[in-house]
């Protein structure tokens, strides 16, 4: 099975084990990550759901929740006991992932909350956040061999947390923003993504005037269309990331609700896409 429609310049679609997934070459190449971006095909979800939903929070049967990570676990290389999940509510917050976290969101219950950026530096675990719509943020530090994973809705946008998750891998990991490769992952685009006048406010305030035009369009309905991707990726290389580091994957999940889960296409009725990011172990 193919679907180049889900392929762009910066992005890759394969299948392994019969588990339709994407994938960014700018990581690949690294040799140094097992990575995914999932799609709505190849698990076992019915109805709106249908049918690789990872969400445990949508009126799925927790069975079939669990046979999809199960099923892209083995696309993986992995078991799902080395997934570490995420627990989003559109903060900036950031989780140091270690091996006592393996399995947690999974097959073990989370010890926290109000996550929506993971990064580690454990090789075999495998950092995943959740999207239907929002922009996943991946970074590899391939000097450093740390990893990290972000969920930026416009909230996280506006929290700059692309920014803070470069930041926390230069604490925690001593990296230099120089050194790490970033990619914007599949999400809504600015023609599909129409916001109120208080937030497109927020990132007129975030950049100055003669930047407005690039980053958003405002309407005769008093509304404005934002891109996401464009602002973070700004805000990305503000953090120091190089352009020749950096890959937007410019691949909209509401232009492609029958294949990407996309909140605002269905009016809500869907499931959750998933990024999976994990350093190899040696």
């Amino acid at each position: 099975m193919t679907c180049s429609c889900l392929e762009t310049e910066q992005i890759r679609y394969r299948e392994t084990n019969k588990v339709p997934h994407l994938y960014f070459p700018l990581l690949e190449e690294t040799g140094l990550i097992r990575q995914a971006f999932s799609t709505r095909l190849g698990g076992v979800s019915t109805g709106d759901l249908a049918s690789m939903n990872f969400a445990i929070n949508r009126g799925d049967d927790p069975a079939n929740v669990r046979e999809n990570y199960h099923r892209m676990a083995g696309a993986l290389g992995i078991s799902e006991d080395h997934f570490v999940l995420s627990q989003q509510t559109h903060t900036t917050n950031l989780r140091v992932v270690t091996e006592v976290d393996a399995g947690k969101g999974v097959t073990r219950e989370r010890d926290y909350t109000d996550i929506d950026g993971l990064l580690t530096d454990v090789p075999g675990l495998v950092l995943v956040t959740s999207f239907a719509d929002c922009v996943p943020l991946y970074f590899l530090d391939p000097v450093k061999k740390a990893i990290a994973l972000s969920h930026s809705g416009w909230r996280g946008t506006a929290g700059q947390i692309g920014r803070k998750t470069v930041e926390k891998m230069t604490e925690v990991y001593h990296s230099r923003p120089e050194d790490i490769l970033a990619c914007v992952g599949p999400s809504i685009c600015q023609d599909c993504y129409e916001v109120s006048a208080d937030v497109a406010e927020q990132f007129q305030e975030m950049f100055p005037e003669d930047e407005w035009n690039a980053i958003m369009i405002q309407k005769s309905n008093e509304k404005y269309q934002l891109d996401l991707w464009e602002i973070n990726r700004r805000i990305l290389l503000s953090a120091g990331i190089l352009p020749e580091h950096l890959a937007v994957a410019g691949l909209c999940t509401s232009c492609h609700k029958d294949l990407l889960f996309s909140h605002r296409a269905t009016g809500g009725r869907r499931g959750n896409l998933c990024a999976f990011l994990g350093l190899l172990s040696n």
